[in-house]
Formats: structure tokens, C-alpha cells, sequence
């Protein structure tokens, strides 16, 4: 029977870390199949790691592991693309499906995230605050496309005034990101602004 051990590739003590390690593989296109991302990191933190792994080489599965089970990481986590989550007190054998599954293009995820998942699906909504008209505004520039200068520009504010926007809006809708804040725009009949300077 052929050995199920599978070679490291690296490891890296913080999320910019395991970025400029990929970059280092990839021009020897050795990439990693799959990377195990802890959350909680000084500097850049997991999910954001996760999030522009997946944007840079999205060949690269990304389970992430963490000592933490909350809806919020949990949600982070796979809205950045991981493809599983795991508890820091998996076992050996834990760890192995979930590496597996990701290089599987499958998702594992730990029970107890599980439990919390369909906790929350079973749980009534939460009231989501209406975005008030500026924020429609900026909505409906998020989802052409634009950046937070270009939305400044168009809107009249500074770039600071614009992020900020940005930002309130994530937080009152429950967004992890951009694209989701477009995709929310488009499904909640916000018009997307058509593309200018």
C-alpha cells in the first residue's frame, strides 16, 4: 500500500509570510495543493491570507485551523475561500481528511463547526439595517467595479470618507467583502452605476 504521508512544502509564521513563501514556489511551479491557515496571527490575520491566497493562486486549497469555533470566524473563513475549518485539538486523523478534502476540492469541516452552522441556519434571522440613500450610493458604485478613490471621486468626498463608507456598510449588512457587498446590491435591486472616471 502506498505511503498517505504528503510532503511540506514550508511553513510560515504569519499570513504575509505564507504569501511571499507561495510566491517563492510559484515560478518552480511547486505551489502547495493545500495550506493549513491558523486565524489568529500577528500582522496580516488568517482570513485575510486566505482571501488573497485564493485571489492569487486559486489552485491552492486552504484549510483553516484555529483554537476558535464562533459563527463570525467561521463565516469569515469560508466566505474568504477556505475549504474546511478545524479546531487546533483535531486529532491526526482530523487533520489528514481535511487535507485530503480540500486536495479533493471537498470542504471538511469540523463537527462542532458544523453544529454551529446549522445552529444558525435553524436560528430567526437577525433584523439587517436598511442602507440608508448614501449608502445605495456607494452600494451601487461597489458593485460597478469601483475602488474607494474612484468612489470618492464620483461621490464627492474624500477617499478617507469613502473607505469609511465602505467599511459601515460591511458591518451593518453582515459582509465579509466587496464582491458580497456587489452581489448584495444586485440582489436587493440596487442600480449598478455605470462605469466612468
Amino acid at each position: 500500500m502506498a505511503s498517505t504521508r504528503v510532503p511540506v512544502a514550508g511553513e510560515a509564521r504569519g499570513g504575509q509570510q505564507a504569501l511571499d513563501a507561495i510566491a517563492v514556489l510559484e515560478p518552480t511551479s511547486a505551489l502547495p495543493d493545500v495550506v493549513l491557515m491558523d486565524l489568529v496571527m500577528p500582522g496580516m490575520d488568517g482570513v485575510e491570507a486566505i482571501r488573497q491566497i485564493k485571489a492569487r493562486w486559486p489552485s491552492v486549497e486552504v484549510v483553516a485551523v484555529t483554537s476558535f469555533a464562533d459563527q463570525a470566524k467561521v463565516r469569515a473563513a469560508l466566505h474568504a475561500g477556505a475549504a474546511g475549518y478545524l479546531l487546533k485539538d483535531a486529532d491526526a486523523g482530523q487533520v489528514a481528511a481535511a487535507i485530503r478534502a480540500a486536495a479533493a476540492g471537498q470542504c471538511h469541516l469540523d463537527p462542532a463547526v458544523v453544529k454551529i452552522l446549522a445552529d444558525s441556519l435553524r436560528a430567526p434571522s437577525p433584523a439587517i439595517d436598511t442602507p440608508t440613500m448614501r449608502e445605495r450610493d456607494v452600494l451601487a458604485q461597489i458593485a460597478s467595479g469601483a475602488t474607494n478613490r474612484q468612489i470618492a471621486h464620483r461621490l464627492g468626498v474624500s477617499e478617507r470618507t469613502a473607505r469609511t463608507h465602505v467599511s459601515s456598510i460591511l458591518a451593518k449588512l453582515g459582509l465579509a467583502s466587496r464582491t458580497q457587498a456587489a452581489l448584495w446590491a444586485l440582489q436587493h435591486g440596487v442600480p449598478v452605476a455605470p462605469p466612468r472616471a
